[in-house]
């Protein structure tokens, strides 16, 4: 499966999903908190939907989540999971009236308990919540799940591993080789009995960790066998749910972005770990600022991300290429750039604009006979490199429908003979197509590109620049577009000579900026490079730089 960002509501999109295709879904949903921060975008999209879950209190925020959990059931495998975050406004709310109804009681298999942050003033005042809730389900019993391990701690290590027999095999300590329950094997090992229970392992077992010296004999037959566990050996420490050793996003981390419910990437490292392998799918329908898909795509899981807010596909889509994943990707979004359009190669246009279409495009370029591809039995003709299609482009594109086999058929029903796409037609082509209509009855349907994909110009911008009165220079993004995020590149790899073509790459320092305003401290001399990149209210972007120096 493609790996694949999305933009849009997750419960539109994953309507439109087939059924079991997820082998994990995480999902961290805007909280019921009532507070203004859960805005973290401001974007359209996001107030829109933070509008619909609040409008009817908790009642409504819990059908707004169930509809969409129920949808994220019928998308997992049946060996699949679902890890849902959410904090103490709901969580009880969540589990008992969304998880246990769409999943089943029968299949909890986890309250991880997260410690978000240390005590605060609140303290003070009342017990203060330190903690989110993660809540772990499966869709059957036949889940996939790997074991969680930490690293020990060296106090640790020195407890628990504090036997040496100067082997040069290092520390060992020392485990149990009784059965917990009753049902182990029963049999006496070189004058050892077991307990009631009997050993935990059968005897062929045990004659090879003895000859491997994994066997403890202690002095006295009437005490137990003990099996040696070499610290260099072990995995780590087993994990269960209480989650305290993985700390939230730090204003100094490197990973900070810069948005208050950004998730740390060792949160979804531990997740996606346990419960997915190698190749698997993980979803993230309220994606944020990407931490999923890039710990997915980091322990090769494929990614399918979905969110409404610009802003967050735009820096999700940054932190990929600054992370080095640039084209194992797709960005489904709705708004497309004409010249980005215009610039593709023809076949590859051709191709995806007809089956936009719904029609069915030919598979080679050549040998075509003039039709780049089929709907409704007639032929399809497009024509991305024309600035207007005239009249003897249809004149043309009219005997190609001529000896098509349906072509009588559909002329004697009214129905199109073929149909013409185009990002725009002159009058003589209209005047053409409408003379082949009243006088032969011949329709040839004018298809507009924009008819099909919804398309808009880019953004334009440009970078105004000023020192500060100590001595730092600000820089102003200006643009007369609705601009959803900016993009800072400090240090743009563009020599002075070709200012201002596109020659570098953008390796932006700043991934997400609401504003277009910064300012910067260069160093004295040389010629400096400032870049900005703009994504607009349609999801379309562009670049400006600005340069100066010596």
């Amino acid at each position: 499966m493609q790996n694949k960002i999305i933009l849009g509501d997750c419960l539109e999109v994953m309507k439109k999903m087939p059924a079991e295709s997820i082998a994990l879904i995480y999902l961290d949903p805007p909280f019921f908190s009532n507070r203004n921060y859960e805005i973290i975008w401001g974007d359209a999209g996001e107030i829109r939907s933070f509008e619909d879950r609040w409008s009817g209190g908790i009642d409504q925020y819990i059908n707004w989540l169930y509809d969409r959990v129920k949808e994220m059931h019928r998308l997992l495998k049946p060996t699949g999971s679902i890890y849902l975050h959410c904090d103490w406004h709901a969580d009880a709310y969540i589990r008992v009236m969304i998880l246990d109804k769409e999943f089943g009681y029968e299949n909890f298999r986890g309250h991880i308990i997260w410690k978000r942050t240390n005590a605060h003033n609140d303290a003070k005042k009342k017990l203060a919540v330190l903690t989110d809730t993660i809540w772990y389900y499966s869709k059957s019993n036949n889940f996939s799940f790997n074991p969680i391990y930490s690293e020990l701690t060296e106090k640790y290590s020195c407890n628990f591993y504090k036997y040496d027999d100067m082997d040069g095999k290092g520390k060992y300590s020392l485990g149990d080789l009784t059965n917990t329950r009753p049902g182990g094997y029963n049999y006496e090992y070189k004058g050892y009995l077991p307990n009631a229970n009997g050993w935990r392992c059968p005897f062929e077992t045990m004659q090879k960790w003895d000859a491997d010296n994994k066997i403890y004999f202690p002095k006295s037959q009437h005490q137990r066998l003990r099996i040696k566990r070499y610290l260099s050996e072990t995995k780590g420490q087993l994990i269960g749910n209480d989650w305290i050793d993985i700390q939230n996003v730090q204003g100094t981390s490197i990973e900070k972005i810069g948005y208050p419910t950004q998730k740390p990437l060792a949160l979804l490292e531990r997740i996606i770990k346990a419960s997915s392998n190698e190749g698997d799918v993980v979803l993230d329908p309220f994606m944020g600022g990407g931490t999923t898909m890039l710990m997915a795509n980091n322990l090769q899981r494929n990614f399918i991300g979905i969110d409404q807010s610009i802003a967050a596909l735009d820096v999700t889509d940054k932190r990929l290429q600054a992370n080095g994943i640039f084209t194992n990707y797709e960005i489904e979004k709705h708004y497309f750039a004409e010249e980005d359009l215009r610039a593709m190669d023809p076949f590859e246009f051709e191709t995806w604009i007809v089956g936009k279409f719904g029609g069915t495009p030919n598979e080679k370029q050549r040998g075509d006979h003039g039709s780049d591809g089929m709907k409704d039995d007639v032929p399809i003709q497009v024509k991305s490199w024309k600035n207007k299609i005239g009249r003897v482009e249809i004149q043309k594109f009219f005997s190609v429908c001529h000896a098509g086999r349906k072509f009588k058929e559909k002329q004697e029903n009214g129905l199109p003979v073929g149909y013409f796409i185009a990002f725009d037609f002159a009058k003589e082509a209209v005047q053409e197509m409408a003379r082949l209509k009243n006088e032969d009855g011949i329709l040839i349907e004018r298809v507009l590109v924009s008819e099909i994909v919804d398309v808009a110009k880019r953004p334009v911008v440009r970078i105004d620049c000023s020192k500060t009165l100590d001595g730092k220079y600000e820089f102003r993004a200006v643009s007369d577009s609705v601009i959803i995020n900016y993009s800072w590149d400090f240090n743009y790899p563009i020599p002075a000579h070709k200012f201002p073509q596109e020659v570098g790459k953008f390796n932006p320092s700043v991934l997400y900026d609401k504003n277009g305003v910064r300012v910067h401290n260069f160093a004295e001399g040389g010629v400096h490079n400032v870049a900005v990149r703009v994504v607009d209210d349609k999801y379309l972007e562009n670049m400006a730089v600005y340069s100066f120096g010596e």
